[in-house]
Parts: structure tokens; C-alpha cells; sequence
């Protein structure tokens, strides 16, 4: 018996987790296993085929051209075994679904609807992920990626749910210490809050771009919450989904029916799980939260 005849699926496993992190302490933790089982299922692997899968750097591990090939055939075997899954046990919901999102949507938006769906899959235990960028489901990094946008990339099926308000705001407070615009022209004689341009990575939340377009900052954040709250407090005027200066009562729409845009709201799953029962219980109750709440104005 040759040394590719031990090839093991779990070495397999392990290998297709460091590849898509490109660090073992990721991986050990991503997997729930210590460091050294990561770097022996590693070894294990090239023993096995008899050549290396990883060049080890300083900033971590690479691919080589041999691993690249065995990532292809490792992913298909992946692809397979979540397939058969899927197909044997297509109702169970059990287990865990990591649904990543932006900070915002996922804080002021979902994060207080969540209730429904524990009553519904009390054996389901979500995983809610804020991330300022794009979140590749084709790589595993999550279950399911709810964009505002139609992320790129092969091996996903993407489907619009529905849509988002955005509209200015300003507080009482702002408005006591510097009048309510009366015009739109008015809002080039105002300051605002707004996000920090060149740390901006998804196009879509330049929403005041769209909506605004150049003026003056007061404050600027990465973070949607730190804005919303900073234009509650009457730093400035501030450009937010509807959803969100919902859960600010003090903040109020400036020229809410000429002053709007909208930003599109995708969910998007990786093929391979399309069909697994946890995931399609996440997928309906995402569609009818957001198809109820765009009915009754929330989004």
C-alpha cells in the first residue's frame, strides 16, 4: 500500500480550514481543536501525498502549487459530503447557522427580531457575524452573507429579498442649537455625521453620497451606531437606514418624501447548503421578517 492510500478525510478537513484562513491558531479555533492536532493533520496530509500543500511564511500559510490542486479536489469532496447531508437529513434544523451581515442591520434590525425564530427552531442556534466587508460564503466564512448588495464570486445563489429606506435626520438638540433646515438647499448650511470615507470598503453605505452628496462632518465613524447616536446627542445631522432611526426616537425625517434613496437587501448562501434544513429555516424566516417589515414601513 502506497502513502496516498492513507489519505484521510479529516486531514482533508483541516486542510481545506487553513487554506481559507492561512493560520493554524484560526483554524484551531475555528475548529475547536488545539494547535498542535491543526499542525499534525497538516503533516499527516504531505506525508501522505509526499509533497508539500503549504509554504509556511511570516504572515502565514500560503498555497502552494500542489495545494492549490488538492484545495480543488478537497472542496468537491466537501461539496459531496455536505450533499449527502442535505440529501439524508433535509428537514433537520438542528445545529448551528452563522449568518454574517453589517454591523448596523444586524444590531438595530435583526438582533431584536430574533425571537421568532428561536420559537420556531428552539435546536437552532444562530451565529450573527458583523463585518464592515463583503463575507465570502464561497469560502466558508459563513453560512449565509445578507448583503446590500449582489456579491461576486462562483458557487453562491444570491436572491433579493427586498428593499431599504434611507433618509436624512436631525435631533431636537441639533435643531435647538441650530435651527430645522427649511429647504433642502437649506442642508449645505448644516453639519453632519457620517462615515469615515477612506475606511469605507462596501460601496453601498455611501449613502449620503447618494442622498447628500459633499458637506460638512462634525464627527465622522465607522461605525453606523456611533453615527446614529452622535446625531441623537445634536452633533449633527445624519444620513440613516429607516430601520435604524426607528430605535432613535428623538431623531427626525428632514424632507422624508423628496429626500430618499434606497439600498436593495440580498441573502446569500453557498449551493452546497441551500438544501440543509437549518439553513432553509433561517432563509424563510429572513423572508417573511423582512417581507412583514417592509409592509408595515420599518425598512
Amino acid at each position: 500500500m502506497s502513502a496516498i492510500d492513507n489519505l484521510d478525510w479529516d486531514d482533508l478537513r483541516v486542510f481545506l480550514d487553513v487554506a481559507r484562513t492561512g493560520s493554524l491558531a484560526q483554524s484551531a479555533k475555528r475548529l475547536r481543536i488545539d494547535h498542535s492536532t491543526v499542525s499534525r493533520r497538516i503533516a499527516h496530509l504531505e506525508s501522505s501525498l509526499g509533497l508539500s500543500v503549504f509554504e509556511r511564511t511570516k504572515t502565514g500559510f500560503r498555497l502552494t502549487d500542489t495545494g492549490e490542486r488538492v484545495l480543488r479536489h478537497a472542496e468537491t469532496i466537501e461539496s459531496a459530503v455536505i450533499g449527502i447531508k442535505a440529501d439524508v437529513a433535509p428537514e433537520v434544523t438542528s445545529g448551528v447557522v452563522r449568518l454574517a451581515t453589517m454591523e448596523g442591520i444586524a444590531s438595530l434590525y435583526l438582533a431584536p427580531r430574533l425571537l421568532a425564530l428561536d420559537a420556531e427552531a428552539r435546536d437552532l442556534r444562530l451565529e450573527l457575524v458583523t463585518s464592515p466587508q463583503v463575507i465570502h460564503v464561497n469560502r466558508r466564512e459563513a453560512d449565509l452573507f445578507l448583503s446590500f448588495f449582489k456579491p461576486p464570486g462562483q458557487g453562491l445563489v444570491s436572491e433579493k429579498l427586498g428593499s431599504f429606506a434611507i433618509h436624512a435626520y436631525g435631533s431636537d438638540l441639533y435643531f435647538e442649537r441650530f435651527g430645522r433646515p427649511q429647504a433642502e438647499s437649506d442642508l449645505a448650511n448644516h453639519s453632519f455625521v457620517g462615515y469615515i470615507d477612506d475606511l469605507i470598503v462596501v460601496d453601498a453605505v455611501r449613502w449620503h453620497r447618494d442622498l447628500i452628496g459633499p458637506s460638512n462632518y462634525s464627527f465622522s465613524s465607522n461605525s453606523m451606531i456611533a453615527q446614529m447616536n452622535a446625531a441623537s446627542a445634536g452633533l449633527g445631522l445624519v444620513v440613516l437606514p429607516r430601520f435604524a432611526a426607528l430605535t432613535a426616537p428623538n431623531l427626525r425625517p428632514l424632507f422624508q418624501e423628496s429626500l430618499r434613496a434606497e439600498r436593495e437587501i440580498w441573502l446569500n448562501v453557498h449551493h452546497d447548503l441551500q438544501y440543509s434544513g437549518r439553513i432553509k429555516t433561517v432563509v424563510r424566516f429572513l423572508k417573511q421578517q423582512i417581507s412583514l417589515d417592509m409592509s408595515t414601513g420599518v425598512l
